[in-house]
């Protein structure tokens, strides 16, 4: 039998715990001259443009349940872009039962979850190695809940959202609620990585590492793809066009900035 929001955990007034999702995620790229990178850049700029990016938040708010109240979006020059939304959820009570079962969560077609008042952000960052001819892109989402409703159901989508390589997650649960004898709930849910919530045939895809401090409630997930195929990171061209002796170079280039960027220091060549 299914438990109503209100068996699920007896509390004084308001569950007001703050529920932090942070999603990065790297694209790499192999450009050789000026004009390539050039070309990179302009492409990523019209890939994920604020527009585009606001599209994708909006999604993210469906998945979660969410009202968006109000949306603050930019371009920059030369490059990158920002979209900020401000998000409000309906009534608890009228949440499906299936908006509390600890899950990787739908894609917007199906989703039809309530979350309480707070916001969504992302940021893009593309940037470029001036010496070894690598690009890449960063982008930063960062998706904050307050009340049952957690943001890790928004996961499942925004891995599906963006050509990634890498990801890293952090995922925290900060503050405190109250059951109806006063005693204080510093979580309420159980939870002992990130991969949790990634689908099965997801998490087959990436190498991951966890670094977690259960004791409070933080959690961190990061992941590489397993498949590396050259292809992938050529722009404007593919493997065939180059010597072998080009492939190989190339090649040891871009995956020395994935695994530098995956353990996140600098390795010796």
């Amino acid at each position: 039998m299914s438990l109503t929001p209100d068996e699920r955990i007896q509390l004084h007034e308001f569950n007001n715990l703050t529920k932090s999702l942070s999603f990065n995620m790297y694209d790499v790229c192999y450009t050789k001259t000026k004009s390539e990178r050039e070309a990179y850049i302009q492409y990523i700029d019209e890939q994920y443009n604020a527009d585009r990016l606001t599209a994708i938040l909006e999604d993210v708010a469906s998945v979660i349940g969410a009202h968006v109240l109000n949306i603050a979006k930019q371009d920059y020059e030369p490059q990158g872009a920002s979209v900020t939304m401000l998000i409000a959820e309906g009534p608890v009570e009228e949440a499906p039962t299936s908006a509390f079962e600890e899950s990787p969560g739908p894609l917007p077609e199906s989703a039809v979850l309530h979350l309480d008042k707070s916001h969504i952000t992302v940021h893009t960052y593309p940037e470029y190695n001036p010496v070894d001819g690598i690009s890449t892109f960063r982008a930063d989402v960062d998706v904050s809940t307050c009340g049952e409703i957690s943001p890790l159901k928004a996961l499942n989508y925004l891995i599906h959202s963006f050509d990634t390589d890498i990801m890293t997650m952090d995922y925290r649960v900060r503050g405190f609620t109250r059951d109806v004898n006063g005693h204080k709930l510093f979580i309420d849910h159980d939870i002992n990585s990130i991969q949790n919530y990634i689908p099965e045939e997801v998490k087959e895809q990436f190498d991951m590492i966890d670094v977690n401090i259960y004791q409070e409630n933080i959690f961190h997930t990061k992941c590489k793809l397993k498949n590396f195929d050259l292809d992938n990171y050529l722009f404007g061209y593919n493997k065939h066009e180059l010597y072998e002796e080009e492939r190989k170079e190339i090649t040891e280039k871009l995956t020395h900035e994935m695994d530098e960027i995956y353990y996140g220091r600098n390795i010796p060549k």
